[in-house]
């Protein structure tokens, strides 16, 4: 007796729903639980492995393709639009000594502590200098000393 693909895929399904689950309602693996169950389909149908893999792909891109931004639109999954941008110009206080060198540094800014670095790695700018948000790399905040 040989593998039996229907258990196969049936698993697969099963690892997808879960990290489904994992993540959230985020709609990330819900198309790969949908592909599986056409793959699981195929191999029902006594297909080979190849031919079952092709349907997994194929059904999962089309499904991604057609449905994520219907989805998207229904959900309304928007990103929250920040006013981090709008630190940019300000003028902070330095609550933690900026040495990019080591890493280290924070402003406190519009009554936030960001994590922050000095545009100048040969800088270092002391705590409680006056400093002035020049740009967001990531989660850091790149000041210049006033």
């Amino acid at each position: 007796m040989g593998f039996n693909y229907v258990i196969f895929w049936l698993i697969m399904f099963a690892i997808f729903v879960i990290a489904e689950l994992v993540t959230s309602g985020a709609l990330i693996s819900i198309w790969f639980c949908l592909g599986s169950l056409a793959a699981m389909a195929a191999a029902k149908a006594g297909t080979g492995f190849i031919v079952q893999m092709v349907v997994f792909v194929v059904f999962s891109t089309a499904l991604l393709i057609l449905t994520k931004p219907f989805i998207r639109k229904v959900l309304k999954f928007n990103p929250e639009p920040t006013n981090a941008d709008a630190i940019i110009g300000g003028v902070g206080v330095v609550v933690e000594t900026i040495n990019n060198i080591e890493e280290k540094g924070a402003v406190k800014i519009d009554g936030k502590i960001w994590t922050a670095r000095a545009l100048d790695d040969n800088i270092i700018i002391k705590e409680g200098s006056k400093v002035k948000a020049l740009e967001i790399r990531g989660v850091k905040l790149y000041v210049e000393l006033i």
